[in-house]
């Protein structure tokens, strides 16, 4: 079947470049979502909370992962209007709803951590070019 730009996007399709739940699937797929979500798993956390608790993100990565999951409603940004300005995240009920497939996901990379690491080091190791060839040479 050939669509044209007036029919609609079948939603709920990941496997089709329009669909809609591709961009949700980016979104909860980044690692920064994944470890944000972690950090506000039992509560509230100020930016300067989250950029302590997750290391290696820089300001702006953890801003703009932020303002994305607060435009695409998992996360609710709250001012209180105090000297200086106290600004703290929260994950919103959608946003809760994420804590447990990324419970899976955390569980199971801890579990696999070794298993990985092993297959990794074989692969680099049966793949390791001799000194002065390229990937070409193969």
């Amino acid at each position: 079947m050939v669509t044209t730009s007036t029919e609609p996007v079948l939603h709920g399709s990941p496997y089709s470049a329009d669909c809609p739940t591709r961009r949700i699937l980016d979104r909860i797929g980044d690692r920064w979502t994944v470890l944000i979500v972690g950090a506000l798993w039992d509560g509230s956390a100020r930016f300067s909370d989250l950029r302590r608790r997750i290391e290696g993100i820089s300001q702006k990565m953890l801003t703009q992962t932020l303002r994305g999951l607060e435009r695409d409603g998992l996360v609710h940004r709250t001012v209180h209007p105090e000297v200086p300005v106290r600004v703290e995240y929260t994950l919103t009920e959608a946003g809760r709803t994420l804590r447990e497939p990324l419970r899976a996901l955390q569980e199971w990379s801890i579990a696999h951590l070794g298993d990985v690491a092993a297959s990794q080091e074989a692969y680099d190791q049966a793949n390791q070019l001799p000194p002065g060839s390229t990937d070409r040479d193969k």
